[in-house]
């Protein structure tokens, strides 16, 4: 067996590992995404670490299959509407990085063939991979499916990056504020920041009725194709 294919398996294994033993955890703990990142707002909140806590978890999100969504709230409410974005933006486009390293590494690249739509949006990938991902961004698609997609079908990384960074901005912007406009973070009904909750609620609806028109768009394309 090569090196390569070996330290490959390993890694695999390695990862199976850690994603049984966080479920387990959660199981054990009946913990939920929402109750971690209730625990994760707890520890950190106030801290002066708190920052570099909360993008080293949101790196290592993907491989263990945490919620973006969950965190993205989590990080507004906890650094604002200012800070959290800015903090998010970096975080969640590192764990992007990520996902996408693990998987073009892991992976030998999708050759496309088929009908289905997966096999669609690969050749989209590999035919035009900044529009892509834009696309699939904007679709609000599976966060971490599509960043392991793009890495086993092997785009350019610069191209994986800026589609990314343009294309889950607005999804990103919606739910820090959304975040942001919380007073508190612990499960319960939690008192509101109107006015930011507000501007959360028309960023998240341009997002999805810009999602609705690249929706047909792609119906389109997928018709002629």
């Amino acid at each position: 067996m090569r090196a390569s294919t070996r330290h490959r398996l390993l890694a695999g294994a390695a990862w199976a590992l850690l994603v049984g033993a966080v479920v387990t955890w959660a199981l054990v703990e009946d913990v939920g995404p929402a109750e971690a990142a209730t625990r994760l707002v707890d520890a950190i909140q106030g801290s002066a670490w708190g920052p570099l806590a909360f993008v080293a978890v949101y790196l290592v999100r993907p491989l263990i299959f945490l919620s973006a969504a969950v965190l993205t709230v989590a990080g507004g409410f906890l650094f604002g509407a200012v800070g959290g974005v800015a903090l998010v933006l970096v975080a969640s486009n590192g764990s992007a990085l990520v996902a996408y390293g693990l998987a073009r590494w892991l992976g030998a690249g999708r050759d496309g063939d088929g009908t289905g739509r997966l096999a669609r949006w690969t050749r989209r990938l590999r035919e035009r991979s900044f529009e892509t991902v834009i696309v699939m961004r904007l679709l609000y698609l599976p966060y971490d499916l599509v960043s392991y997609l793009a890495g086993a079908v092997r785009i350019h990384p610069l191209a994986f990056l800026a589609g990314t960074a343009i294309g889950s901005a607005p999804a990103t912007v919606a739910f820090v504020l959304a975040g942001a406009s919380l007073e508190s973070f612990d499960g319960g009904v939690p008192a509101i920041d109107t006015p930011v909750l507000v501007a959360s609620g028309i960023l998240l609806v341009a997002g999805v009725a810009l999602a609705e028109i690249l929706r047909r768009r792609e119906g389109g394309r997928d018709a002629a194709a």
